[in-house]
């Protein structure tokens, strides 16, 4: 089992920056793939970013990418999602997720989540 702490949410300016974390707690947590998503009010959950165990490799959405930036520290066992430029657009809440088996944007591969971390960004 693996438990996933978000932090690191709040209330921005367009063309501001924030940095989330996501703490991974439990059995061999460091080596699972992870990703981060976000659901805006009234939308479905949609892929934002995925890193490799390793941290070697990355992924990003068309609409995050350049602006985002998805790293790891697994001595530490956490995930970050480094966001610039932020926009109206890109509010919603920010969820880390980690997959047992593979690494991509697909939600039914990530098994465990957390609970989500707030993101609003004000025009």
């Amino acid at each position: 089992q693996v438990q996933l702490v978000e932090s690191g949410g709040g209330l921005v300016q367009a063309g501001g920056s924030l940095r989330l974390s996501c703490a991974a707690s439990g059995r061999t947590s460091s080596s699972y793939p992870m990703g981060w998503f976000r659901q805006a009010p009234g939308k479905e959950r949609e892929f934002v970013a995925a890193i490799s165990w390793s941290g070697s490799t990355t992924y990003y959405a068309d609409s995050v990418k350049g602006r985002f930036t998805i790293s790891r520290d697994n001595g530490k066992d956490t995930v970050y999602l480094q966001m610039n430029g932020l926009q109206p657009e890109d509010t919603a809440v920010y969820y880390c997720a980690a997959s047992r088996v593979q690494y991509g944007a697909t939600q039914k591969n990530y098994d465990y989540w957390g609970q989500g971390t707030q993101v609003t960004v004000s025009s």
